[in-house]
């Protein structure tokens, strides 16, 4: 008889632990949020007024009202997992962007007309899983990447033509799957494109390579530029902000060094820097496992975490905000704007949260109570003496109400 493969053993029974944790903190978490629960699990998410649009494993994007959590539309067309989504105008200038892109594990790329769900064109668009889009509207350009470790462009003139989209080049220098984009523009007819690998290698482009970025270990797995920093979110445990282009030291000064990383105990898989949206707010929001964390990075060279929040029971994916439009009772027309975030998670939820629950989430009232209890009692009950033992057993009891 052949003796039990102890590595599998004892990875099997660390997948029962983690199942079993997950299983438990599914019904600590069931009503946090305030969940909409959707059939797939969520790869990539968008925000556009009181709508979600999210691409799904289930190989549909879900258009989603906030408001209500109930399916608006599903487009359908994609045969694998969808990965990403952007949007563009129809008309260039517009600012409607009424189509919406789409890129899958299928190995295309679909544009779809957002009111009528039609599919205007499909395009086989890499060797191998497409994994990020971008879109540059004021070069008409759109960037995809992939598994196949190729960036590739396309032109967005002729998008609502009906026909396959036209490449107009790619870019081979990434020896790993590329997973991120983001863009510097850098005139009306001209930009700077940043490249992420799963090496945590960042290519930094403007025609040609101008320069390799190498401060992640791992993989990265979220990419933002905005107010001259580059922001990234690795499976190292990190996020880092590095101003890019790099300020020229000052005469006889030595070149400034970047921040030091922001660790986490997990892989970052998500990163939302509020100073980067409408709200331009010194606020960092992370996800890393299954919690989001929030940060006051007015100094980034000491950022302050202000708080965990236990917000699903699987890997989050996504951090959107969203500002949330909803009208004032009692006075007709006016409507109300906060500033809501929405996340994204591998557990098949999307949840809702006001920024200001997560920038100082409430304390937890029932622990706080049965901890002055315990503190209390001995001075009501001065007379009784109690053994440890007993003392333990009134803890425990008292923890079960």
């Amino acid at each position: 008889m052949q003796s039990a493969d102890k590595s599998n053993l004892l990875r099997s029974e660390a997948e029962l632990r983690l199942e079993k944790a997950r299983k438990d903190k599914a019904e600590r978490t069931k009503d946090i949020g305030s969940p909409i629960e959707i059939t797939g699990k969520a790869l990539a998410l968008e925000i556009r007024g009181n709508a979600a649009w999210i691409a799904e494993n289930t190989t549909v994007v879900r258009k989603l009202d906030l408001e209500t959590g109930k399916t608006l539309q599903l487009f359908k067309g994609h045969t694998a997992p969808v990965t990403s989504l952007a949007f563009v105008d129809r008309q260039p200038g517009s600012g409607k962007e009424d189509l919406l892109i789409s890129a899958s594990w299928d190995q295309t790329i679909i544009v779809w007309d957002i009111e009528t769900k039609e599919l205007i064109s499909s395009t086989s668009a890499h060797g191998d899983f497409v994994k990020a889009l971008l879109v540059v509207p004021s070069l008409r350009l759109l960037v995809s990447t992939g598994s196949d470790k190729i960036i590739r462009f396309w032109d967005l003139c002729t998008v609502a033509d009906g026909q396959p989209l036209t490449s107009v080049g790619s870019l081979t220098d990434h020896t790993r799957p590329v997973e991120c984009l983001c863009v510097r523009a850098t005139s009306d007819t001209s930009a700077v494109l940043y490249t992420a690998d799963t090496m945590g290698v960042i290519k930094v482009w403007e025609s040609t390579l101008l320069e390799e970025l190498k401060h992640h270990r791992t993989r990265v797995n979220d990419m933002v530029y905005g107010n001259g920093q580059l922001w990234t979110a690795s499976t190292d445990e990190t996020v880092q902000v590095v101003p890019h282009p790099a300020p020229a030291p000052t005469s006889g000064a030595t070149a400034t060094k970047p921040p030091p990383p922001i660790q986490h105990p997990a892989a970052v898989r998500a990163l939302l820097p509020l100073a980067l949206t409408p709200l331009g707010e010194p606020y960092l929001l992370t996800g890393a496992g299954d919690v989001i964390r929030a940060f006051d990075v007015s100094s980034l060279e000491e950022p302050e975490l202000l708080s965990e929040m236990d917000a699903h029971w699987h890997d989050v994916t996504a951090l959107r905000l969203w500002m949330r439009r909803s009208a004032v009772e009692g006075t007709p027309g006016a409507v109300k704007v906060e500033p809501w975030i929405v996340s994204a998670s591998l557990d098949g939820t999307i949840r809702r949260w006001r920024l200001s629950e997560l920038l100082q989430p409430p304390p937890p009232p029932a622990k706080k109570t049965e901890e002055e209890k315990s503190t209390k009692m001995p001075e009501t009950t001065p007379s009784i003496g109690m053994t440890e033992e007993e003392e333990r057993e009134l803890a425990e009891l008292m923890d079960e109400d």
